[in-house]
C-alpha cells in the first residue's frame, strides 16, 4: 500500500478478493482507453489538476485562517469554508482569465489554429527555398537528393497545415472538456468522505491514488520545466535577437508553441528546436545559427532535468520513455505523446506496488 496522498480517502482499504482486484484493474484500463479513444485527455488531465489545486488551496486557506484566528490549526468549520473558497476559486478563475483574454487578445485566441496553419505553410516555403537562403558556396555542396528531401518535408508540413485548418472545432471541444474536467476535479476534492467503502471501491481508490501520484510527479515537474523553457525562449526571441537586428516572424505563436511542446518530455524539445531553426533560417543563416546555438545551450540542461528529476521520481529510464511515447503516438496520434509518460508512470507504480518489478 503506497503512502497516503491527496487522492486517498480517510478510511483504510478493506480486504478484497482476487476477482475484485482484477475487476478494478480492468475498469481502470477501460477508462484510460476510453479517454484516449474519445479524445477526453484534456478533461482527464484537468480533473487531476483541479483536484490537486483545490486540495493545495484548501490547506493554504486553512493555514491563513488559523493564523488569523491565532489557533494552532484550522477547525472543521474553518476547513469546510476553506474548501468551498478553494473550489470556487478553481472553478471561477479560468472564466475570469478567459474573459480577460477575449477582451484583450480575442483575435489571437479565436484564430490560434489559423495562425499555426500559417506558420506551417511558412515553414514549408522556407524548406523549399533552402538553397536560396544559404550562401552560394554552401548551397553548391548540397547533394542532389536534398531537393527531393526538401520537397517531401514541405509536402508533409503542407498536409499538416491543411489538417490544422479543420481543427477549430476540436480546439473549442478540447477547451470545453478541460474546463468540465476542472469542475469535476474541484468538486471531487471537497466531497464528504464516507465512513466505509466496499471492496471494489477500495481498490478503485487505490488505482486512482497511484494515478494521482504519477500525475503529480510527471505533469507538475514537466509544467515547471516547460514554463522555464518558455521564459528563456521569450527573452531570446523578444530581446536578444532584436538587439542583434534579427526578428523572427510569428513570435507570439512560437512562444506559445514552445510551452505546449515543452509539456511533452524529450520529443517536444526536438520538435521545438526544428521549428525555431527553420523559422530562423527564413530570416537568414545567421539567425538560424543563433537559434540553434541558443536551443542547444538551453535545452541540453532540460534533458538532464528530464532524465534526473522525472526519470528518478517515476523510476523510468529515458529509453523507456522514448519507446512508450513513439508507440503511443503511432496508436493515438499527438495525444499519445502527451499521455504516454503519465500512463506509463502509472503502470510502473502499479507494478512496483505489486512487487512485480
Amino acid at each position: 500500500m503506497p503512502p497516503a496522498t491527496d487522492f486517498d480517502a480517510a478510511t483504510p482499504a478493506r480486504p478484497a478478493t482476487r476477482g475484485v482486484v482484477i475487476a478494478s484493474y480492468l475498469l481502470m484500463a477501460g477508462v484510460l482507453l476510453l479517454v484516449m479513444w474519445r479524445g477526453l485527455l484534456p478533461g482527464l488531465l484537468c480533473v487531476c489538476l483541479g483536484f490537486l489545486l483545490t486540495r493545495a488551496l484548501t490547506r493554504w486557506f486553512g493555514a491563513l485562517a488559523a493564523r488569523a484566528l491565532r489557533q494552532p490549526s484550522a477547525t472543521p468549520r474553518t476547513l469546510h469554508l476553506a474548501q468551498i473558497a478553494a473550489a470556487a476559486l478553481v472553478m471561477l478563475l479560468p472564466l475570469v482569465l478567459l474573459g480577460v483574454g477575449l477582451t484583450h487578445s480575442r483575435g489571437y485566441l479565436v484564430a490560434a489554429p489559423h495562425q499555426y496553419q500559417e506558420l506551417l505553410n511558412y515553414m514549408a516555403r522556407t524548406v523549399l527555398e533552402l538553397r536560396l537562403k544559404l550562401p552560394p558556396d554552401m548551397a553548391s555542396h548540397l547533394p542532389d537528393g536534398a531537393v527531393e528531401l526538401q520537397r517531401v518535408i514541405a509536402n508533409y508540413l503542407g498536409a499538416k497545415a491543411g489538417a490544422l485548418a479543420m481543427a477549430g472545432r476540436a480546439w473549442l471541444a478540447g477547451v470545453l472538456f478541460a474546463y468540465v474536467g476542472l469542475l469535476i476535479g474541484s468538486l471531487a476534492a471537497v466531497r464528504p468522505l464516507g465512513s466505509a467503502l466496499g471492496p471494489l471501491a477500495d481498490q478503485l481508490r487505490l488505482r486512482i491514488t497511484l494515478f494521482g501520484e504519477a500525475f503529480r510527479q510527471i505533469v507538475a515537474a514537466q509544467f515547471w520545466i516547460a514554463a522555464f523553457n518558455t521564459l528563456l525562449t521569450a527573452l531570446f526571441l523578444l530581446f536578444v535577437l532584436p538587439l542583434w537586428g534579427m526578428e523572427l516572424p510569428y513570435t507570439p505563436v512560437l512562444i506559445t508553441f514552445t510551452f505546449v511542446a515543452g509539456l511533452v518530455p524529450i520529443v517536444g524539445n526536438l520538435v521545438c528546436n526544428v521549428v525555431l531553426t527553420i523559422v530562423g533560417l527564413s530570416v537568414s543563416p545567421l539567425a538560424a545559427a543563433a537559434c540553434l546555438g541558443f536551443l542547444i545551450l538551453i535545452h541540453k540542461a532540460e534533458y538532464v532535468i528530464n532524465a534526473k528529476v522525472v526519470g528518478r521520481r517515476t523510476q523510468m529510464g529515458v529509453w523507456e520513455l522514448l519507446s512508450v511515447m513513439f508507440v503511443a503516438e503511432a496508436v493515438f496520434g499527438p495525444a499519445g505523446l502527451v499521455a504516454a509518460p503519465l500512463f506509463y508512470a502509472y503502470l510502473k507504480k502499479e507494478l512496483v506496488a505489486t512487487r512485480l518489478v
